[in-house]
């Protein structure tokens, strides 16, 4: 899977705005990184289904401690719909899991796969914490 500087810094900046939000967070902030198939190479498609789920997400009332995530593992198809998407690993407070999961569901569809890219689907890892 590959990680995207930018794309962890926009998360970052995105979901800090929800920490104002959750008492539960007062000990840290939520933090959205997302890892795709090392094959994808598209800066730019990675960029775009980050902001789409980023903008969509929306934090429960409970979260989980200070470096706990959740990862929410989704298959994309070469049309952007999510075929396949699970909670892989848990954080410990079920609502924030679901939440993590509404939240790549409800992004879909992403931008068509690019053209470039040779493979009939994409595996993306969407990693929903809290962070210090």
């Amino acid at each position: 899977m590959r990680h995207d500087r930018a794309t962890t810094l926009a998360a970052a900046a995105l979901l800090a705005l929800a920490a104002f939000a959750l008492p539960a967070l007062a000990q840290g902030r939520p933090s959205l990184n997302v890892y795709f198939q090392s094959t994808l190479k598209d800066s730019a498609y990675q960029k775009s289904v980050f902001q789409k789920v980023a903008g969509v997400w929306k934090a429960p009332s409970s979260a989980p401690a200070v470096g706990k995530k959740c990862v929410v593992q989704a298959t994309i198809s070469r049309d952007g719909r999510v075929q396949n998407a699970f909670v892989s690993m848990e954080s410990g407070v079920k609502a924030w899991d679901k939440a993590a999961l509404a939240a790549v569901e409800k992004s879909s569809p992403f931008p068509p796969l690019p053209s470039t890219y040779e493979h009939k689907t994409l595996e993306a890892h969407f990693h929903v914490a809290v962070v210090p």
